[in-house]
């Protein structure tokens, strides 16, 4: 890991962890899925008051990475609802518009990339396969499961790791 003088990261992700997500389940509950209405209703999340409260948090003494499993395809969509929200700024990472790896490679390939730049302090992500791997590859985690609810869990949970899409 380099050596610097530069802030650490702190790593957020988005999707249940920042932004509220319930409203647009809907569109990967039913068959086929409507991944473009999903992504596209993004830009309407309310803001999780306790993702946020991490984010601006973080940003006193960490640069600000937002690691996010949406297509690069929306990448103004999620720029203007972070700049709308107020949540600091950051460099946004996202997944590649046909990469359908689970979230937990996807993520920790990011990670690898990240940590060879500069010290990361921590990762904060919803997802507890992302959380486990990042843990296990040695990373410090706080567990966002403050959206976690019998609805939000296990549709985004298939979605990211199952279908590599969130």
């Amino acid at each position: 890991m380099p050596e610097s003088d530069e802030k650490p990261f702190a790593v957020l992700d988005i999707d249940a962890t920042l932004s509220d997500t319930r409203h647009r389940l809907h569109f990967i509950k039913q068959r086929p899925k409507d991944w473009d209405g999903f992504f596209a209703a993004g830009k309407n999340d309310e803001v999780l008051p306790e993702g946020h409260a991490v984010a601006t948090s973080l940003a006193r003494g960490h640069d600000i990475i937002y690691l996010t499993g949406r297509p690069e395809r929306i990448r103004k969509d999620t720029l203007d609802w972070l700049k709308k929200n107020g949540f600091p700024p950051g460099r946004l990472l996202m997944r590649g518009n046909v990469d359908r790896r689970p979230s937990v490679v996807m993520k920790l390939e990011k990670l690898a990339r990240l940590a060879a730049e500069r010290k990361i302090a921590v990762l904060v992500d919803d997802d507890v396969a992302v959380v486990r791997g990042a843990e296990k590859a040695g990373y410090t985690v706080l567990h966002a499961d403050w959206a976690l609810d019998e609805e939000v869990q296990p549709t985004l949970f298939e979605a990211q790791e199952t279908e590599g899409r969130t």
